[in-house]
């Protein structure tokens, strides 16, 4: 993902190099999709159709933890990519590249993905003498999009973005708005680190505006209904609007670089406060307004946006260089977060009704898991024509750092 514009003062993010350390957190926020959905089946109490004999309130937390930041982080990094991708192909050139590396990949593994998860589903109630769940009545806000809702989000921010992009333009022919307000206001909100204020403010006045808000839930879940639920809108749409303004001063993210372990401490801090204040398990229930739904929301909103800020930044730090591992990890973390869940429903399955402790079981399931769709990468995927779909070509016994400069899937080149 080669930087076409930018004044940068390092290497790490020059206009000739990738920005390396980019690719990696964009796909270990994909592979952490296995880390979240592999604790489902251990957690109190039971919301997923696999249930394990051994829970535990650790496993709680773990789903916590990494609900909180991910999502924001990923549509972070998908809307600064997603600027790139429109600098460097013009927007013929945006619109065909996505439709090839979002769009197909949405119509051609949603069913396949479906169709097996409900095979799964039809094993586990087999397997513990449950019976079959009834399919769920289609309707706008209840079809299932599965763990490829992000595919979908993706598609209208893409949209949504390509018009309010043409609006400006429009209005502002020369780009003096932008160069002399945009620009330096998003640049005081970073270096004056009001960013967990200034752009979580939206997602803070969403969750206090929610009636119905489960506190411990954070941002709804959004793998349900293609209509979106308005308080994800806003916490997703707001994160890939501002990874949109970040790109245009790529040199901000040294400011977080510098910033990493700082940050890093606080969203320890802020993830432990709210933890506590929820429990480790989830309450009954939505939050009524009040002090203690504020002070939550507001611990809450800080806590997302420092993790996001602390991940960039101590990637920018110690990630830059190119690492052929990483490289070649990033370009699999696509494909194996597409077909992990059955994967993983059914390794979760396999182990629900035996008798071990769930701290023998889930990091079992991950040992299984991860190697598995990473060997399915290599053998299936890599060098066919499911490569070159999610990816872009790859030539055997080429190396990962000298792959040509596609432009990948997600968050994406």
């Amino acid at each position: 993902m080669a930087i076409p514009t930018a004044n940068v003062p390092s290497t790490a993010t020059s206009g000739s190099e990738r920005l390396h350390a980019l690719d990696a957190v964009r796909a270990g926020a994909l592979l952490l999709g296995v880390v979240l959905h592999a604790t489902l089946s251990f957690l109190e109490p039971r919301t997923w159709v696999v249930g394990d004999v051994s829970t535990s309130p650790a496993m709680n937390s773990v789903y916590f933890v990494v609900h909180v930041f991910r999502m924001t982080l990923f549509f972070l990094i998908a809307g600064f990519f997603a600027r790139m991708l429109l600098h460097r192909r013009g927007t013929g050139g945006f619109i065909r590249n996505r439709a090839v590396r979002i769009l197909v990949p949405f119509v051609v593994f949603w069913p396949l993905m479906m169709v097996s998860t409900v095979v799964v589903i039809i094993w586990a109630a087999n397997q513990a003498g449950e019976e079959v769940p009834g399919p769920t009545p289609m309707t706008p806000s209840t079809f299932p999009l599965t763990h490829l809702w992000f595919l979908y989000w993706l598609l209208m921010l893409y949209v949504a973005a390509l018009v309010v992009r043409g609006i400006v333009v429009s209005l502002d022919k020369a780009g003096n708005l932008r160069s002399r307000v945009v620009d330096p206001v998003i640049r005081t909100i970073v270096k004056t680190d009001l960013t967990p204020v200034v752009i979580g403010a939206p997602l803070l006045v969403a969750f206090l505006l929610k009636d119905d808000w489960e506190i411990w839930y954070g941002v709804p879940p959004a793998e349900n209904g293609v209509v979106p639920n308005p308080v994800a809108v806003v916490a997703y749409g707001t994160a890939f609007g501002f990874g949109w303004l970040l790109h245009r001063q790529i040199d901000l993210l040294r400011f977080w670089e510098r910033r990493g372990l700082r940050n890093l401490a606080i969203a320890v801090v802020l993830t432990g406060v709210a933890l506590a204040m929820a429990g480790t398990i989830p309450p009954d229930g939505a939050e009524p307004m009040g002090a203690r739904k504020i002070v939550y929301a507001v611990v809450y909103v800080l806590a997302i946006w420092a993790w996001t800020m602390a991940l960039m930044g101590l990637a920018m730090r110690y990630l830059s260089k190119p690492n052929p591992r990483i490289r070649y990890v990033s370009d699999a973390s696509y494909w194996i977060y597409i077909i992990h869940l059955p994967v993983v429903m059914a390794l979760q399955t396999a182990v629900a009704q035996v008798g071990l402790p769930w701290f023998v079981k889930y990091p079992l399931i991950l040992l299984v898991a991860y190697p598995l769709t990473l060997v399915s990468y290599r053998y299936l995927v890599r060098y066919t024509f499911i490569g070159r779909l999610l990816n872009g070509r790859r030539r055997k016994g080429e190396s990962a750092e000298k792959a040509p400069e596609t432009t990948p899937p997600v968050a994406a080149h």
